[in-house]
């Protein structure tokens, strides 16, 4: 399994709030949770389908999992399978890359074409 990047779902309005601000705090869940939900390429259909279905005006920010340090942890979730998790804030300006997702007509975000998910 590759963990060279990982990714955010977000509100285009929470992103772009972070981005003033210098850092994503989180969403509701996790900021109930504790930490910060991430997840690799390879479990982003699930994370869509299961999280964000008929959520509209989402971005998919990308962040290279080594510049996060020692607070991402990868921890078993859905399915028994590691989730990268980050028990800080996502600091906006290592992000990679930034993309916005269209909703399906079965309602769940999909992935920008091109964007390999496994």
């Amino acid at each position: 399994m590759s963990r060279g990047f990982v990714y955010k779902v977000a509100p285009r309005a929470d992103w772009e709030a972070a981005c003033r601000q210098g850092a994503f705090g989180g969403s509701q869940d996790d900021v109930r949770d504790g930490f910060i939900h991430l997840s690799l390429a390879s479990q982003l259909a699930g994370t869509l389908a299961k999280h964000f279905r008929h959520k509209r005006d989402l971005v998919l920010v990308e962040f290279e999992a080594k510049m996060l340090g020692e607070k991402l942890r990868w921890e078993k979730s859905r399915g028994g399978e590691e989730f990268p998790h980050l028990y800080d804030t996502l600091p906006t300006a290592i992000a990679t890359s930034v993309h916005n997702l269209r909703v399906g007509q079965d309602g769940v975000p999909e992935l920008p074409e091109g964007f390999a998910g496994c």
